[in-house]
């Protein structure tokens, strides 16, 4: 373009507006948010918090938990600043450039009035190039370029008129683009400098800070687990399908987060020597003699000791061993709930026959109840109660002399007077305390409704079919309920009568002699005789019907159902097949037999139902939209009272559906972190094949109170499937369209087995 030329900075005005409008987009946000504010203390929420002791250790804790909080908070001050001084410097710099270059005026550059003659305009000329020229000492070459050009203004008629008229005797400027750079970059002399430069940010710099970033990450999975720890779970569980709680706490302690070869925070000191053997003395049932890898390793027989002496509420050193309690305890909710990840991921598996043994439905509960453990500081089997403040062992044993109390909900329904007559040996303060505490402490709601959604009739679950279980929790403070002794109790969950059925069956299934893994859908056939060998338990079982008549049908209905839900359809005619046999003596085909003609009442009814087009649109749209909704969750609700726990910890759930009685797993464990007032979950699994009545479970499971879980019942009426229609008026074709059907496929490279047929008649 004409009257258009490129340079580069010379005189550093450009530089300026460059840097200073980059200094200030950055600036102003990063003062905005990273400015440090001393967080003003709401009275009111003070008066609101547990006043104990341990709760008042916590808050040291966590005050001195960032040694370097103060200096941090000095350093972003100090930085800030500086750069704001730099940005008001610049700011200067700015101005001082466009007021040289907006005030060329040649009467007060020559240092004369306006009204001076010509003579006079040479005279102050010819003064002051002697002493501006650059040939002279004091001579400048930039003033002398200003002071020949405000001469020529005054004195030739030509730039004289271009000042008049352009405000520059050089006439009219040609447009000039500026690059924000100064020209030093570019000049020869610096060129080594500036490529080394480049060099040395470009390819050494940035690929070490993105290797450095890449080895790093690498190592975690997205929960900031190390992958060796995962892989350290998935062996284990797979190891032992059902894992004890005591097991689960070995192998949560031999996480590698604890190995100072792994994680450089671990720290290693000449007093463990002594202090780790004595507080190993103090536990019992440690199992420190294990032989197993790497359970048996100083730093998890550490850790394990460790966990054990938080679960016992033991005082350690607060130099050594108490700062080591904290490091390991903060580590595990993250911990657990990998486990849990991996026992889910191993139930799949298990179903699409990928790993031969399936974890049952103890293994991932156990793996739940430490998270509340570890959260309290407390083992399982203690009471509840010691949950809140100032209440101990010796309380309780005298509470239970008057009245046995086993829950917190049935203390909150105690009225005033009768909770302060078992909480006599409490001050005023204390029982305040308590029962501020308690009141706090969350009530859910908890409710299923189950449903069908893809097919017309949502009520109705025919074999096969997806059904959608929606969770809906509504959580409440546990104040609502002091003093109503009306409120009906919650249906917790009661393991230890589940694992003794679970050992009930395990002996009816060795004394009738048939084998759990024939009737499971992710077990492998068996070759050779398969024929002779599959009636040889189905004789049995039939001589053993009376002694367990439904246990084999449970167990083949419902793994299949878990073996559906994980979708391997490639194991469905080995399943149906297996179960065919396992079907004939138990209350399945019975439910089956009868269900007959409430298939054809209800196939009836269903065919005089009109389907509403917009109001199943509507529903379809509720359902995505609230999917959205769950997928963009939260991980705040409620603060838990944890005084042992390091660290904030907020209120988790898990829920989900299993088959107690075949102790399997349905549905993956739905992590709910945003449980503020309100939430459904859907959980969905396939129904069972074959029509009857069932049974499965719906878990609600805490991860941070003990005491709190719940379970529902869900009956499933399973209907048999209707048939695929064979007719249908939109099938029916006009006399005229089988002959441009026949014609195109005479005209088809490939031939049907309808076109043969056809051809042979």
């Amino acid at each position: 373009m004409a009257g258009q030329k490129f340079q580069y900075d010379e005189s550093g005005g450009t530089f300026y507006y460059f840097v200073l409008s980059f200094l200030a987009l950055i600036l102003i946000p990063t003062t905005i948010y990273y400015w440090p504010r001393k967080k003003k203390e709401d009275p009111c929420r003070t008066k609101e918090e547990c006043q104990c002791v341990d709760c008042q250790k916590k808050k040291t804790i966590l005050a001195t938990a960032e040694p370097y909080r103060a200096l941090r908070s000095w350093t972003i001050k100090l930085t800030i600043v500086l750069g704001w001084a730099l940005l008001l410097f610049l700011t200067y710099r700015v101005s001082q450039f466009d007021y040289e270059m907006a005030s060329f005026d040649p009467f007060e550059i020559l240092g004369v009035p306006p009204t001076s003659s010509q003579a006079e305009i040479k005279k102050a000329y010819y003064r002051l190039s002697k002493v501006l020229h650059p040939d002279k000492e004091t001579g400048d070459e930039k003033s002398f370029m200003m002071l020949s050009k405000a001469y020529q203004a005054l004195t030739d008629e030509v730039a004289k008129e271009n000042y008049e008229k352009y405000g520059n005797p050089d006439g009219p400027g040609a447009m000039s683009f500026g690059i924000a750079l100064p020209s030093w970059i570019v000049e020869k002399e610096n060129s080594v400098w500036v490529l080394g430069l480049y060099g040395l940010v470009f390819m050494v710099a940035m690929p070490s800070a993105v290797g450095v970033w890449w080895y790093r990450s690498i190592r975690f999975s997205g929960d900031k687990v190390l992958l060796d720890t995962t892989q350290m779970y998935f062996y284990f569980i797979h190891k032992t399908p059902h894992m004890l709680l005591k097991r689960a706490l070995m192998v949560l302690a031999a996480s590698l987060e604890f190995d100072k070869r792994h994680n450089s925070q671990v720290q290693e000191r000449q007093s463990d020597n002594d202090e780790v053997p004595a507080l190993i003395r103090q536990l019992p049932n440690l199992n420190e003699k294990c032989k197993e890898h790497p359970l048996c390793r100083m730093y998890s027989i550490k850790a394990r000791a460790i966990l054990h002496a938080h679960l016992s509420r033991l005082s350690l050193n607060p130099e050594t061993l108490e700062r080591d309690r904290q490091f390991v305890v903060k580590k595990c909710p993250y911990l657990v709930q990998e486990m849990v990840s991996c026992v889910h991921q191993l139930v799949m598996m298990a179903y699409a026959r990928r790993v031969p043994r399936l974890p049952s439905i103890e293994t991932i509960e156990n793996c739940m109840k430490m998270s509340p453990m570890i959260i309290q500081g407390l083992w399982e089997f203690k009471s509840p109660l010691l949950q809140l403040p100032h209440l101990t062992e010796d309380h309780l044993y005298f509470m239970n002399k008057k009245r046995h109390v086993k829950n917190l909900q049935q203390f909150a329904q105690l009225k005033p007077e009768e909770s302060r007559t078992l909480l006599k040996n409490l001050t005023d303060f204390e029982y305040e305390n308590t029962m501020k505490v308690l009141g706090k402490m969350p009530l859910i709601d908890f409710s299923i409704r189950c449903e069908v959604i893809d097919d017309e009739n949502t009520n109705v679950v025919t074999a096969g079919a997806i059904v959608t279980v929606t969770v809906t929790l509504e959580r409440k403070d546990m104040k609502s309920l002091f003093g109503d002794t009306k409120a009906p109790a919650k249906q917790g969950i009661n393991d230890e009568a589940n694992e003794e059925a679970a050992g009930d069956d395990d002996e009816a299934a060795a004394a009738s002699a048939v084998p759990a893994k024939k009737t499971s859908a992710w077990a492998k056939p068996r070759k050779g005789g398969k024929g002779k060998g599959g009636k040889k338990p189905a004789q049995n079982q039939k001589n053993n019907q009376k002694k367990a008549p439904p246990k084999a049908a449970t167990n083949t209905t419902t793994t299949t159902v878990a073996a559906a839900s994980a979708g391997e359809e490639a194991n469905n005619s080995d399943a149906e097949s297996e179960a065919g046999g396992a079907g004939d003596n138990s209350d399945v085909e019975s439910a089956a037999g009868s269900g007959g003609s409430d298939d054809e009442e209800k196939g009836k009814n269903n065919s005089s139902l009109d389907d509403d087009d917009d109001e199943e649109w509507e529903r379809l749209q509720a359902k995505l939209n609230k999917r959205e909704r769950l997928e963009g969750k939260s991980r705040l609700s409620h603060t838990v009272h944890c005084p042992f726990f390091p660290e904030e910890k907020q209120e988790y759930w898990w829920t989900y559906i299993c088959d107690r009685k075949s102790r399997t797993l349905l549905t993956a464990p739905y992590h709910v972190t945003n449980l503020v007032e309100k939430e459904e979950i859907q959980l969905k699994f396939t129904a069972p094949r074959w029509p009857g009545v069932y049974t499965f479970t719906v878990c609600l499971r805490s991860d941070s109170y003990l005491g709190m879980d719940q379970q529902q019942e869900l009956k499933l009426d399973v209907q048999k499937a209707p048939a695929p229609p064979t007719d249908h008026p939109q099938w029916d074709l006009s006399e005229s369209e089988p002959e441009n059907n026949d014609q195109q496929e005479n005209l088809s490279d490939y031939t049907t087995d309808t076109s043969d047929e056809e051809d042979s008649d």
